[in-house]
């Protein structure tokens, strides 16, 4: 989690005119099992309302309002998830649910996103972001796409959002920065030297120290156009394939399959010369596992966390930094825990520590080889 500058943020306040050019492509398949049992491979946790009243995909839309309509965003998602979409966003449009048949990572699905955009415009802009980060305010956010579009419109680019770090995360990716190029307001912009997967501790110790790495927020923003061009020069394949075949073409379950698997970072941004970077201005959670749900809501008076549909309760006696989840009107009691993450759902309860909450996937790993396809 980071929080902006509030000399930033202060700057920030007014709410941006709509571009009459810009589209958000929103990348809602994945599984999200690192938030198992909640999220299950029926309702995966961008469909579930983790960080909010709403589930987070409802929450990603809802973000874009005054800036792009609701007949310029695209949702990208597992073809066994696009009812789950129409369930949550009643207000897409038909044409604007793009279901992947097969999971081919986020290379394909940015690029099957763009070339629907560009169908419609070819010198659309377009923003591409996850369905499942928690980001306030909200008007900050719509501010910086927005200058983050004004960036790419002027001077063309690839442009990825970067977080300042306040701590040695080993969980994102990091980026570089080079040389600054310009301000855009209240917003920089300068160049990307380089990439970095996780890193181990101590060397994601020495970015933090070193002042020149931020966090790569995985939230784009590019000319459709220029995205597409940089897919023919570094994944030819996928692009001719693509090209040829639209989504709503029968034919993508017979193509989509063979295409390759890549993370667009690693398969076009990291090889481009042409990637910028704007730091954002707000908080902002990838909301990565239960361990992230305290930096989103308020501690009790005894110091635990809830999550809790109304009618359940959490009782606790000596006990604190807790978390408790629960679908139903039910009651979970602590007795001299501290640090624990308690979630049930449905038939399934979770208790593991706070810090050990990143491995909960080993669980989901464990039922698969059992073939335990009641509890995934």
């Amino acid at each position: 989690m980071r929080r902006g500058s509030p000399l930033d943020c202060g700057a920030l306040a007014t709410l941006p005119m709509p571009h009459s050019d810009l589209y958000a492509v929103i990348m809602a398949g994945g599984s999200g099992t690192r938030f198992w049992p909640a999220s299950r491979t029926a309702r995966p946790k961008q469909f579930l309302p983790i960080a909010g009243a709403r589930p987070m995909l409802a929450e990603t839309a809802a973000r874009m309002e005054g800036l792009v309509p609701f007949e310029r965003i695209l949702v990208v998602t597992a073809a066994d998830q696009a009812q789950l979409v129409r369930d949550c966003l009643p207000e897409l449009p038909a044409e604007n649910l793009i279901a992947e048949p097969v999971a081919r990572n986020t290379a394909a699905a940015v690029a099957l996103g763009a070339f629907e955009v560009a169908r419609r415009d070819p010198r659309a802009v377009q923003v591409v972001l996850p369905a499942d980060h928690h980001i306030t305010p909200v008007a900050d956010f719509r501010a910086t796409l927005s200058a983050g579009a004004d960036e790419v419109r002027e001077h063309g680019g690839l442009l990825t959002f970067g977080i300042q770090p306040d701590h040695p995360a080993t969980g994102y990716g990091y980026i570089e920065v080079g040389e600054g190029l310009r301000g855009k307001g209240a917003h920089r912009v300068s160049a990307v030297s380089r990439f970095f997967e996780k890193p181990d501790l101590e060397r994601a110790r020495e970015f933090l120290g070193s002042g020149r790495f931020l966090w790569n927020a995985g939230i784009f923003c590019w000319r459709v156009d220029t995205i597409l061009e940089a897919f023919a020069r570094y994944m030819p394949d996928m692009h001719a394939t693509l090209s040829d075949v639209a989504a709503s073409d029968p034919r993508i379950t017979e193509v989509y399959p063979g295409l390759e698997s890549a993370p667009v970072d690693v398969a076009i941004l990291e090889r481009s010369d042409q990637v910028r970077t704007m730091p954002i201005a707000y908080t902002w959670n990838d909301v990565g596992s239960w361990a992230a749900l305290p930096d989103l809501s308020a501690a009790d008076s005894d110091g635990n966390w809830r999550r809790l549909v109304e009618g359940a309760e959490l009782i606790s006696a000596d006990s604190t930094g807790c978390l408790a989840y629960a679908e139903e009107p039910e009651l979970i009691a602590l007795v001299g825990c501290e640090d624990l993450v308690v979630v049930r759902s449905g038939k399934t309860t979770l208790v593991c520590p706070r810090e050990r909450a990143q491995d909960v996937k080993l669980i989901v790993e464990a039922l698969r080889a059992r073939g335990s396809k009641e509890f995934l």
